[in-house]
């Protein structure tokens, strides 16, 4: 296969994931295909990552916030390190 086929080839798997609304790893599994090589050639081909919807429930103060990302709640307190809060989403909407 020429890097130009396997580029085009990579293109049609790359919208018909984005179109699916699948998680990265469910439509891997479904396609037969490495959730590696997706997250690959989303990164080579100048994707940004998707806002997901976030659900806050109740009233909450400056001391805690529940962020859900799929079947997931993450309790956030005051001080939290950001850097690592987005680490944590960005895992689990992948596994999500």
């Amino acid at each position: 296969m020429t890097k130009a086929e396997r580029k085009s080839l990579w293109e049609t798997r790359v919208a018909q994931y984005r179109a699916s609304g699948q998680s990265a790893s469910v439509w891997c599994a479904e396609n037969k295909v490495s959730v590696c090589q997706l997250y690959y050639w989303l990164k080579k081909n100048g994707a940004q990552p998707a806002w997901i919807p976030v659900e806050i429930q109740g009233s909450y103060g400056e001391s805690s916030l529940c962020v859900r990302v799929g079947r997931a709640a993450i309790e956030v307190k005051a001080g939290f390190d950001p850097e690592h809060l987005l680490k944590v989403v960005q895992t689990l909407t992948a596994l999500c």
